[in-house]
């Protein structure tokens, strides 16, 4: 069987909006789970594949080209995120001495930061990052999420490595 391009396209759209709205769901739902300045990153990934992948479903172009550039870019977005879960995992893995001490949150950073600075506060972590408030099967909301981002990724990659069938007219 043969997935369309516009198929897979609408499944990582559809794999997107479900993510983003669990994660809203444990925010704004009866949990209240804050998301720390890695989560929030993990969720600019997510976004971005979504909405790559909307435009790919939209567009559904003809051209491999186009097909591998949506792939490629939605591919980088997905891997982004899958990179910035794994960090999360690793800080939340340290002994508890070894943790970055916590600093100021996002909002203050974005305020008074320059972005490049934001994202390198970010990206080293903070204590509150190491913070496991919430497990499934043992395994905390960063696993789960580096897990599903992975599966992305290898869906991401597939679309942008598989051949395209050929409509070119035979004589």
């Amino acid at each position: 069987m043969q997935w369309s391009y516009r198929f897979v396209s609408g499944v990582l759209v559809l794999a997107s909006i479900i993510g983003m709205a669990f994660a809203l769901y444990l925010e704004h739902g009866p949990l209240q789970l804050n998301p720390c300045p890695l989560c929030v990153f993990q969720r600019v990934g997510l976004i971005g594949l979504g909405i790559i992948s909307l435009i790919a479903f939209l567009h559904n172009p003809a051209s491999n080209g186009f097909k591998r550039f949506y792939a490629f870019l939605g591919s980088l977005s997905i891997l982004w995120s899958a990179g910035v879960a794994a960090r999360h995992v690793w800080l939340q893995s340290l002994p508890p001495d070894q943790v970055p001490s916590c600093g100021p949150g996002l909002d203050y950073w974005l305020d008074t930061l320059p972005l490049r600075a934001v994202f390198e506060q970010v990206l080293t972590g903070s204590g509150e990052c190491a913070l496991v408030d919430w497990t499934f099967l043992g395994q905390s909301l960063p696993v789960w999420s580096l897990v599903f981002f992975v599966a992305l990724a290898l869906i991401s990659l597939w679309q942008l490595l598989r051949k395209y069938p050929s409509h070119a007219k035979k004589k």
